[in-house]
């Protein structure tokens, strides 16, 4: 992370104008890389983070273009703009405190974990579905229901 950054600089020395282009291009590269199948489970860190903060922008980066969403027993398909949105307003009514893994599972180019999301002071339970596709995992599927 700390190259990157140093690499920006540089950049911005050199040439004032694409330094700005550059900057956006890495600090995106940086939040919505999503590693290649490697067969382990570190895909979930960085989604257990974002929905522990509640961070719908790096969440939403994770989410396939389209995909099945269901928050609080109402299902739909939904775009990553929708599904955004939908958790954006679930995250509104329900600030995030904590999210903790308690099940992974997967097979070549799919990745599955049930979690427990503690917010609002409620318990939910979250499941994520994952798919890879050119060596990148997107979220196919997430629910996210009350205990």
């Amino acid at each position: 992370m700390k190259f990157l950054r140093f690499a920006v600089i540089a950049l911005a020395l050199l040439m004032p104008c694409r330094a700005a282009m550059a900057q956006v291009t890495v600090k995106q590269a940086v939040q919505t890389t999503a590693p290649a199948t490697d067969g382990s489970d570190d895909v979930f860190i960085p989604i257990s983070k974002y929905l522990a903060s509640g961070n719908v922008e790096a969440l939403s980066a994770w989410f396939a273009d389209n995909l099945e969403i269901a928050v609080l027993a109402r299902e739909s398909d939904a775009s990553r703009a929708q599904a955004r949105q939908i958790v954006k307003s679930f995250f509104e009514n329900h600030t995030p405190r904590s999210f903790n893994i308690t099940h992974t599972t997967g097979r070549a180019n799919m990745k599955y974990a049930l979690g427990t999301l503690m917010a609002g002071g409620e318990a939910f339970s979250v499941t994520i579905f994952m798919s890879c596709k050119n060596g990148t995992y997107h979220i196919q599927q997430l629910k996210i229901e009350r205990l």
